[in-house]
């Protein structure tokens, strides 16, 4: 059984919550799986993982309950090969467009007559050759999440969704909102209204439907909206935006201080 196909049934009505691994650090992720997050995607696709990196990142998150998800950097069977040799089990592909799309990405995911990954005796993936059977059995762990980031994707949606193999679906507000025109605007009310017809049309399939927010108030939204697992921010999301908050503050306190000390008369540096 597939881990994050697990984790979506034992969910129920409470959508898990993740976020994006987009640094290469073993640690972050380590310690975001300790802070309580569900799931998380490990990005190749808009930050510099590589391969290693994504083998380190599965032993980091492997040492946690948080289920980790590759997005792998675009439909292409020889990356698809390489991080599923290293032990990924569940993966994002970008910018499906059509059924024929998710097909392939699907067919990647498998060792032949199903598919057409190239078969190794001695990767992580088989525990260096210690898993029994792995080549016969390794299509049932396998998990494809297929990512829907254009109108036309939507468009296709029901056609996408019937393709046997794929686990879920996942909206990308930033691609579809730019290819909206609506270029940063990720909850203008056209997208969302694109994002919400998505969902429901998801829900009468009975395909698990995911996407990301930036804030807890979008998440927020989102969760409203039905969606069956959600991700908030980012790692150096996260971290950029706790650094900002506390410079921030700090910055303002250092001006109420110094206002102070010049409405009190008890200034004390070189400038007094």
């Amino acid at each position: 059984m597939n881990v994050f196909r697990q984790l979506l049934r034992a969910a129920g009505s409470k959508p898990p919550i993740g976020t994006w691994i987009s640094s290469t650090s073993p640690i972050i992720a380590e310690a975001l799986g300790h802070a309580g997050f569900e799931w998380c995607v490990l990005d190749m696709e808009h930050s510099p993982l590589d391969t290693m990196h994504v083998l380190h990142l599965l032993q980091a998150v492997g040492n946690t309950r948080m289920v980790g998800v590759v997005r792998v950097p675009w439909n292409d069977a020889v990356m698809v090969k390489r991080v599923l040799d290293v032990g990924a089990t569940t993966l994002l592909f970008p910018f499906v467009q059509n059924a024929e799309e998710a097909a392939h990405a699907v067919a990647a995911t498998r060792y032949p007559p199903q598919g057409v990954r190239g078969m190794s005796g001695m990767s992580r993936a088989t525990r260096f050759g210690s898993v029994p059977n792995y080549l016969a059995t390794a299509g049932e762990t396998m998990g494809v999440i297929v990512q829907l980031e254009t109108p036309h994707a939507l468009s296709q949606l029901e056609a996408i969704a019937s393709v046997e193999g794929v686990d879920a679906l996942f909206l990308g507000p930033a691609d579809l909102s730019a290819s909206m025109g609506h270029v940063g605007q990720f909850t203008h009310p056209e997208v969302m209204q694109a994002i919400g017809d998505a969902v429901r049309r998801c829900k009468a399939l009975g395909k698990p439907v995911g996407t990301v927010g930036a804030t807890p108030d979008v998440v927020t939204q989102y969760r409203a909206m039905g969606f069956d697992y959600l991700a908030i921010s980012s790692d150096m999301g996260l971290l950029m935006n706790g650094a900002r908050a506390a410079v921030h503050s700090l910055r303002m306190s250092s001006d109420e201080t110094f206002v102070h000390s010049l409405q009190t008369g008890t200034r004390t540096d070189a400038g007094a």
